[in-house]
């Protein structure tokens, strides 16, 4: 029941979102705000799109046919110079899991929160633009955060899930700078177990972009993560938009990196009347039995029943 109720009040504030509901900028009375409205997603899986060249985010060892990334069995390249040994080893570790058909834990599979930039890889969001944060949403288990605008990180920061997020508008882009990610015991920045430590920075700048503008982008994440249109139409020529990412931790990289996710506007499924109805409850299984090939999910449990 508790899953049911959140999910009600995230689908209650993305409904008043989309019909200018008070409290959220109307386009018109900020033209030169960025309009980022709406349902997106963002398909496939493990979910970064490595850049063409520099220091940028782990490829998928293991390949499909066509060299197309396998999303059924996650390698990490633990030979990535961006890693510094000890990361290079966990990333390592998980691969050979993998191959081994053991799975292994994420915050994803054992029901805790993402963080940042882990969260990226979820397949959706929307963003809520008011005058002094930006709330941004995540379609898998509803995960928010909170990015409070034109302010400072406070001195005494306290960790938490999603870190402290502080944004500005500059220009055609919103940027958010967030720092103090809480390190859980599934603390991973990607799929491929890449760890991080409590000095985690992560800079995102999210833009519009046209379809030409993104077509690079997207042809990146088609062979990088293979599943190229999740619940998107393939024809769609209309905007994307593009979350470009710099990770920076001296304790697990050797310099900062960068990659990219790219977003395509929801589109409903076949005999769907509205995006709203494509965002359908998607709770973390409090079910915590894998299939015999991996430990138990670590579900919190209570010991004795409250009543």
């Amino acid at each position: 029941m508790q899953g049911v109720r959140y999910f009600s009040a995230v689908a209650i504030a993305a409904t008043a979102f989309l019909f200018g509901a008070h409290g959220v900028i109307p386009v018109s009375a900020a033209a030169d705000i960025p309009d980022f409205g709406g349902f997106w997603n963002h398909a496939g899986l493990p979910g970064f799109e490595p850049l063409a060249s520099g220091p940028t985010s782990l490829v998928n060892l293991s390949r499909r046919e066509g060299n197309v990334s396998n999303n059924m069995q996650l390698v990490g390249d633990f030979r990535n110079p961006i890693l510094q040994p000890d990361a290079a080893a966990t990333v390592r570790k998980f691969g050979e899991l993998s191959l081994s058909h053991v799975g292994y834990p994420t915050p994803r599979n054992q029901c805790w929160p993402g963080g940042v930039p882990f969260e990226f890889t979820n397949n959706g969001l929307i963003m809520l633009q008011k005058p002094d944060e930006v709330l941004i949403v995540y379609r898998g288990d509803h995960q928010v955060r909170h990015v409070r605008l034109n302010a400072g990180h406070p001195a005494n920061l306290i960790p938490s899930w999603y870190g402290d997020s502080i944004g500005h508008y500059e220009g055609d882009a919103l940027v958010v700078d967030t720092v103090g990610v809480k390190i859980g015991p599934f603390a991973m920045v990607d799929w491929y177990g890449t760890p991080h430590t409590s000095a985690l920075h992560v800079v995102e700048q999210y833009r519009l972009l046209s379809y030409e503008q993104a077509k690079e982008a997207l042809e990146r994440n088609a062979k990088e993560n293979f599943i190229a249109n999740f619940r998107a139409n393939p024809n769609d020529r209309g905007k994307r938009l593009q979350l470009f990412f710099t990770v920076d931790d001296p304790g697990v990289f050797t310099t900062p990196w960068s990659a990219t996710v790219t977003y395509g506007k929801a589109h409903p499924l076949p005999g769907r009347i509205s995006e709203i109805s494509e965002w359908e409850e998607q709770v973390c299984a409090e079910n915590p039995h894998k299939y015999g090939t991996e430990k138990d999910a670590a579900v919190p449990a209570a010991a004795h029943p409250d009543f």
